[in-house]
Formats: structure tokens, C-alpha cells, sequence
């Protein structure tokens, strides 16, 4: 492997690593806190607080098995496609919420830019630079 594949192998690694900190702190700050530590949340009725707890587990999970897939990138490498496709099609709701309700906080808002924006761009380049070469 040359060296300027490697460090964009590399380059690539970490971002990676960053985008599953994002779910697993969310994820877990979610569980424990409720829905009264979102940006804009507030307290809420109990069903909508165990449904918002129990989500994120799922949440929490997907930075897991992102971090993990990271270990042996090539092997794993349809892990990594599958989290990112997930939480690139997870903007799709966001934007039905945003047209139902009305405008979510600007956190949300950078949220679905990021999802639909940045992630299809870092699943191009991760199919660019490590390839399907896992089953």
C-alpha cells in the first residue's frame, strides 16, 4: 500500500471513529437523561420517554458496531456500509418531522444535513478507499 493510500486510509479511520462518537454519546446521554437533555427538549409524557430511552440503545449501538467494524476495516467493511446507509436514511424522517411539525432545533438541523449530506460522502469515499471486500 503506498503511503498516500495509506494516510487517506487513515484520514478515512478517524473520521469514522469521530461519526461513532456522535451516536454513542447521544445514544447513552439518551437512556440516561431522557428527552429532557435534547436540545429543545423538555419533559414528557412517560410513554414518549421509554420509547426515547429504548431507541437510543438501538442508537448507541450503531457508533458500537461502527467503532468495532473499525478494527479490521476490509473484513468489516459491509458493517461500516450498513451503520452509515442507516443513518444517512435516518435524515429522511427527520425532514418528514420537520415538514409535519415545523423547524426542530438547529442542532437537528445540522443533524440532517449531516446525514444526508456528509454521510452518502464519506460512504463514497469508504467504498473509494477500502472497497467490499467483506461478506
Amino acid at each position: 500500500m503506498g503511503l498516500r493510500r495509506k494516510n487517506e486510509r487513515t484520514a478515512l479511520l478517524v473520521v469514522l471513529a469521530a461519526l461513532g462518537a456522535i451516536p454513542v454519546a447521544s445514544g447513552t446521554a439518551g437512556m440516561v437523561l431522557g428527552t429532557g437533555a435534547l436540545p429543545g427538549g423538555a419533559k414528557t409524557v412517560g410513554s414518549v420517554d421509554s420509547e426515547y430511552r429504548f431507541v437510543n440503545v438501538f442508537w448507541a449501538a450503531a457508533g458500537g458496531l461502527l467503532w468495532w467494524s473499525l478494527r479490521q476495516p476490509e473484513n468489516r467493511s459491509a458493517t461500516t456500509r450498513m451503520v452509515l446507509s442507516l443513518a444517512a436514511l435516518g435524515g429522511l424522517p427527520r425532514l418528514l418531522s420537520w415538514a409535519k411539525t415545523g423547524s426542530p432545533h438547529p442542532v437537528f438541523r445540522a443533524t440532517i444535513l449531516l446525514e444526508l449530506l456528509v454521510v452518502p460522502v464519506v460512504l463514497a469515499w469508504h467504498a473509494r478507499v477500502i472497497g467490499a471486500r467483506s461478506t
